[in-house]
């Protein structure tokens, strides 16, 4: 990136700081001692409750059954330094096979049930998973891997056909034995490994450690005024998928930290979340804008039903005002505001101070100043040079949370994170007078489909593939219900008659359904740098300039 390897400027950084004071954040604890250490104030509270079933698990059984699974995964071989992949929408057996891995020593990475077996298998082969922890509706998608790789798959539905069951992993011989000698964890042992396309290119592990996670919760729950204040009388929602690192840390962490209820939703739906509301008393509801959007134009939903709600937090792509305008009449009772995230950073850079425990007003549009125990700086994308207040640059972060590396990816890591500690973003932002963080475009390559990631390399490197394709660029298209979707520009090889269905038909085939392709424009080039990059910017500005027919390129069915 060219703002790592640019010369630092003489004059020096501006860093920018919290409103909020520092605290003491204790990383040197592990995620369990920590998510944990207040469990005798509240070991008989509801701690994890399926939306679905109704079964409501106390603090102190949440914490014995991650020790159940803890000891069910070291008798399938996992220990220390192994990967345990959680291929699941979410339900309780998430949070205790997440648990329970941690206090191994082992990491977690997580993945999307509904991704192609293509997916699955990349990602498991390349994390190394020595389990796959998994629901009915995804077995098949994973038996292939697991019977190359020996892999042992453990459905949280029941066993049959090859596949363990949950309950007989956690209360099986031996399971009395439940941990009671601990492994030896080290602050810096990597416990989640989420996969993200960083600034460029195609997904790669991202490494958080114990030290990360418990930073950046301590960060947002913890000190005398948290910046998000969550209570023990609180009830969160939990409908955001937990294989998504907003959802795992800000949610379920978070939640568990602050010693909260958490309602857990295995898919969005109007009325069962209007039905979760009610029936528990829902007081935190954290969305990302696609939920924001269909809440806001539904006719079924009323400001009486949200009523409980004091708090809605959005994050994983920008809202807009107008969209937080229409937003605001359903939820008469509670205070909106956005926070500012990156799976590298660990993940949260910045939180709206309108949740704190003290709360500060901000500014619409704002997505909050940055976290405590934190530096933040912006910097030109082309000199590397640290800029003042109210200046568009690439936004930088720094501290104890942000991910210790992409694993087995030095080249990556060093591309991303500086010499100096600085984990570069890729967004473009500004700091205004009042310390608030506005994001206004960015220099990385990610769509965001209401919030997941669509990397454009993963979707070229499958378009080239195909023999009538001669080259292939895939860019975002704005879209209003989704934010963002991939569309693709393609070189066929000569004589080629292939369609634009033809197309989207063969990486659907490949792909989960918001990777798809949504429009296909056919080009006799794709515009590229000397070394050979694509030039996306000049493919983004044709899309925006709605492709001129003057060229030759064009949409064809």
């Amino acid at each position: 990136m060219g703002s790592i390897a640019a010369e630092e400027a003489a004059a020096p950084e501006l860093v920018f700081r919290s409103k909020l004071p520092d605290i003491e954040i204790p990383s040197h604890l592990t995620l369990q001692a920590y998510c944990f250490e207040r469990l005798p104030e509240v070991a008989s509270r509801p701690c994890l409750i399926d939306g679905q079933s109704g079964a409501v698990y106390t603090y102190a059984e949440v914490e014995e059954l991650s020790r159940r699974a803890a000891a069910g995964l070291r008798r399938l071989g996992v220990g220390k330094g192994d990967v345990v992949m959680n291929l699941l929408r979410n339900c309780p057996e998430f949070a205790f096979t997440f648990l329970g891995a941690a206090l191994l020593g082992a990491a977690t990475t997580t993945a999307n049930p509904f991704y192609t077996p293509h997916e699955i298998h990349r990602q498991a082969a390349a994390a190394g998973a020595k389990v796959i922890v998994t629901e009915a509706c995804a077995v098949e998608k994973v038996r292939g891997f697991a019977a190359e790789r020996g892999v042992p798959v453990v459905a949280v539905d029941g066993a049959f056909d090859g596949c363990l069951g949950f309950r007989e992993v956690l209360l099986g011989e031996g399971a009395g034995d439940l941990l009671a000698a601990d492994e030896e964890v080290d602050p810096d042992d990597v416990v989640a490994l989420p996969y993200s396309s960083g600034t460029t290119g195609m997904p790669k592990g991202v490494m958080l450690t114990h030290r990360s996670l418990v930073t950046s919760v301590a960060q947002q729950v913890d000190g005398e005024n948290p910046n998000l204040y969550f209570r023990k009388e609180d009830v969160l929602l939990c409908v955001l998928p937990l294989f998504h690192i907003y959802s795992l840390n800000s949610v379920l962490l978070a939640g568990l930290r602050a010693g909260s209820a958490i309602v857990i939703m295995r898919k969005f739906d109007h009325g069962a979340l209007v039905d979760l509301v009610r029936a528990y008393g829902v007081t935190i509801a954290p969305f990302v804008p696609p939920i924001v959007v269909e809440i806001a134009k539904s006719p079924r939903i009323t400001a009486e039903d949200l009523a409980s709600i004091r708090m809605v937090m959005s994050g994983a792509a920008p809202m807009g005002k107008d969209l937080q305008d229409a937003f605001v009449a359903k939820i008469p009772n509670a205070v909106l505001g956005q926070g500012y995230g990156m799976t590298e950073a660990g993940p949260v850079l910045a939180m709206c101070l309108a949740f704190a425990k003290e709360p500060f007003e901000v500014k619409s549009g704002s997505c909050g100043t940055v976290v405590r125990n934190a530096d933040l700086k912006i910097v030109d994308p082309d000199t590397g040079a640290s800029l003042g207040r109210n200046q568009s640059g690439e936004i930088c972060i720094r501290g104890e949370q942000i991910m210790k590396g992409y694993l087995n990816d030095p080249e990556a890591t060093k591309n991303t994170i500086d010499k100096d500690g600085w984990l570069h973003t890729g967004d473009i932002g500004y700091v205004d007078d009042d310390d608030e963080i506005f994001i206004v475009d960015r220099l990385k390559e990610i769509i965001k489909y209401k919030g997941f990631q669509v990397p454009p390399a993963e979707l070229e490197a499958l378009l080239i593939t195909h023999p009538e394709i001669k080259d292939a660029a895939v860019v975002p298209m704005k879209d209003e219900l989704a934010g963002e979707v991939p569309v693709a520009f393609i070189v066929r090889i000569e004589g080629s008659e292939i369609s634009e269905n033809e197309i989207k038909q063969f990486v659907a085939k490949e792909v989960v359904f918001y990777k798809r392709i949504n429009k296909v424009f056919f080009t006799d080039s794709i515009p590229k740098s000397p070394s050979g990059k694509i030039l996306r910017k000049d493919l983004r500005a044709k899309l925006a300039a709605g492709i001129p027919s003057g060229d030759n390129t064009q949409s064809k069915s």
